[in-house]
């Protein structure tokens, strides 16, 4: 594809089950999530990537009443898209996982394209403090866990959201996710355009190297040729400087909290609003420019704000 005028910026604001909360930034009550998520818009985010944890102990949900307990105020709050994820944690069947999406009928929703190993088992070793109880084991046992999404999970998930016309976040974590969306397409799942989340550096996926972000670009190119949107993903140590690549190269990025939780190295980052606040003068100060909330809309063909359920 050739390179477009601006460049989208993602913010993953609240964590997925992968992200420890003992960083003390990571939200996780309905206040705070609000609040992060209104301050990343306002830092340079146009979509907002979103999951929710129980206020009490910070575990994942999947419940309505959790997100419906933040999403009209950070709707109020800001124009920004939100893009609810159907990742939930990965003891969830798809059908728990999607019933978010279901329900409020977002703008935009996380779409994995396919099953992994998907471990965060080391971090269990590096870190003595932990904020909630149940952590430390569902990390430590991470190297047991399949994040389940198979052929059969991906359709009851397009299928199930048809109806809703939501725009999807592919998130490819590794050469043959490519080749399952078109696959996916082939079969009539997923219309172009598309858009792809290149996802780079977690254990069980492919490495944060930039020879990876060239190669799987490449294939999309071959796979889709003009038909996609593509934005990455670098996990942990590689966000900034895989996303910094990205928008060199024509794609859009994320960062957030969920995919790292610090604004260099070794140090913690503050908010999802202070990783977006730097991402965004890297992109201007290089010369580009980034999107609005309505600049991603028309980019990713979005149905709009007032189209959404919450």
């Amino acid at each position: 594809m050739g390179r477009q005028k601006k460049t989208v910026i993602t913010c993953a604001v609240t964590g997925a089950i992968h992200t420890p909360t003992m960083s003390g930034s990571l939200p996780f009550t309905y206040d705070d999530i609000a609040t992060q998520a209104a301050e990343a818009a306002k830092a340079g985010a146009s979509i907002l990537h979103l999951h929710a944890r129980n206020p009490k102990d910070g575990s994942p949900s999947v419940d309505d009443k959790d997100f419906a307990s933040f999403l009209p105020r950070i709707k109020q709050a800001t124009d920004a898209v939100v893009n609810i994820s159907t990742g939930g944690s990965l003891t969830l069947s798809i059908q728990d996982r999607i019933t978010p999406a279901k329900t409020f009928s977002p703008e935009m929703c996380s779409m994995n394209m396919g099953s992994m190993n998907f471990s965060f088992h080391p971090l269990a070793m590096r870190f003595d403090d932990w904020k909630f109880d149940w952590e430390r084991d569902y990390v430590a046992n991470s190297d047991g866990n399949i994040f389940r999404n198979t052929f059969r999970d991906i359709k009851e998930a397009a299928d199930t959201l048809a109806p809703h016309d939501i725009k999807f976040e592919h998130e490819c974590y590794d050469v043959g996710h490519l080749y399952n969306l078109k696959f996916c397409m082939d079969i009539g799942l997923f219309k172009a355009p598309v858009f792809i989340q290149f996802i780079f550096g977690i254990l069980g996926g492919i490495g944060p190297e930039v020879d990876n972000l060239i190669f799987m670009k490449r294939t999309a190119d071959r796979l889709f040729g003009d038909n996609y949107s593509w934005s990455v993903l670098g996990a942990g140590g590689a966000q900034m400087s895989l996303a910094t690549t990205a928008s060199q190269m024509g794609g859009n990025v994320r960062v957030g909290l969920e995919d790292s939780l610090f604004i260099s190295h070794g140090k913690l980052a503050e908010s999802s609003a202070q990783q977006v606040a730097k991402i965004r003068r890297i992109i201007e100060d290089l010369g580009s420019e980034v999107a609005t909330p309505n600049e991603a809309r028309e980019i990713l063909a979005l149905k709009g704000g007032d189209r959404v359920a919450f």
